[in-house]
């Protein structure tokens, strides 16, 4: 089966230009922003209200910084004013968030803020490594997101991160993100403290994975949600990386703790269906290629990882379906993306960014020889 570096540049390239062309839109029409429709096609007419999932468009943010190095890299795309096609249009997207979000960066939710702190970050470092300035509004996002992190982080429950506002509790899904935030940005102490309390508080031993949750009861107790799910797992080992040191063992531990106890028969990463869990798939074959990548991790760590996104992405790929000029992929490797969406049915922007997210890592792992 061919997988050279060209054709899988090819196909990231046409994962992208298929999100691209059928969830891609103006917000309200207005010039100079860009956003995703949740469905494609997406139901009529767009008002101010219409859904739109913060977090995803999050994920679809970093996809395009994930496109902007791709395109520099294969030099198949004319510049726009000096950038990447996808770094400029990652700039009309920041500017659509904000509006969507009535004027602003801050939701209620700490994990969507990290998601997007991530990202945005990921945005202003490639502008400012090509042209020597950041990329407005990105540095703004980071900033003001980072505030609002900061202040997720508390003592309650020994530390940790709140899922949201309402301080009820607190997770893998937010403290993981936010860990890899704060690592990348310079807050390591801070971001080690996240990790040192994650494994405090949310690894089961037996699996080597880390749960969702622990919920602060009004009593004063606390409930553990034993829950395990492929994203949370991803920004962890993404942290344990970028801290390093003493945590490269961790990572190690935990790339085979989810080749054992996180992939199908066929030895590809599981996914989780639709919905939300539409992205969970995604986000660890993200990190999973950063862990293939990093020549600190033993070989055969390396070699799981990089295997673990190889394979899911080839699956993924495999089980496209062409129709009326989109590409529509599979919520679950080994699945046809006609039992997914049968003809004529919508087609919904998560899975469509999990492809899209796999196959530019897997593109990414060929050409850096990995």
């Amino acid at each position: 089966m061919e997988t050279s570096e060209e054709s899988l540049d090819a196909r990231a390239r046409a994962a992208a230009e298929s999100v691209k062309g059928a969830f891609g839109h103006e917000f309200l029409g207005m010039r100079g922003t860009w956003l995703a429709w949740v469905w494609a096609p997406h139901p009529r007419p767009q008002l101010p209200w219409s859904e739109w999932h913060y977090w995803w468009q999050a994920h679809l943010l970093d996809c395009l910084v994930d496109a902007a190095l791709r395109e520099l890299r294969t030099g198949d795309a004319a510049p726009e004013q000096g950038l990447p096609p996808s770094l400029a249009l990652a700039q009309r997207h920041l500017k659509g968030i904000r509006l969507r979000n009535f004027g602003r960066f801050p939701n209620l939710f700490f994990d969507d803020m990290a998601w997007l702190a991530l990202a945005s970050a990921r945005t202003d470092g490639l502008a400012r490594k090509l042209t020597g300035s950041g990329l407005p509004p990105a540095g703004d996002a980071v900033q003001v997101l980072a505030e609002k992190l900061r202040a997720g982080h508390t003592d309650d429950l020994g530390g940790g991160m709140f899922w949201n506002t309402r301080r009820k509790y607190k997770n893998t899904a937010t403290t993981g993100p936010a860990a890899l935030f704060f690592a990348r940005t310079g807050d390591t102490e801070r971001a080690q403290a996240l990790v040192d309390w994650l494994y405090r508080n949310l690894l089961d031993p037996e699996l080597g994975l880390f749960l969702d949750g622990l919920h602060l009861e009004n009593d004063g107790g606390t409930r553990l949600d034993r829950a395990v799910y492929a994203y949370n797992q991803g920004p962890v080992l993404g942290a344990l990386l970028e801290l390093g040191g003493g945590n490269l063992g961790p990572a190690e531990e935990l790339v085979h703790a989810v080749d054992a106890g996180l992939t199908d028969e066929l030895g590809r990463v599981k996914a989780h269906g639709g919905g939300d869990g539409g992205l969970f798939m995604g986000i660890l074959g993200r990190y999973l290629a950063v862990a293939a990548a990093d020549r600190r991790l033993p070989e055969g760590t390396r070699a799981t990882a990089r295997r673990l996104v190889v394979d899911t992405a080839e699956a993924i790929w495999q089980g496209r379906d062409k129709r009326d000029h989109q590409m529509v992929f599979p919520a679950h490797p080994g699945e046809a993306a006609t039992s997914s969406y049968p003809p004529g049915s919508p087609v919904e922007l998560c899975t469509q960014l999990q492809a899209w997210m796999l196959l530019e890592a897997a593109a990414t792992l060929a050409a850096d020889g990995n």
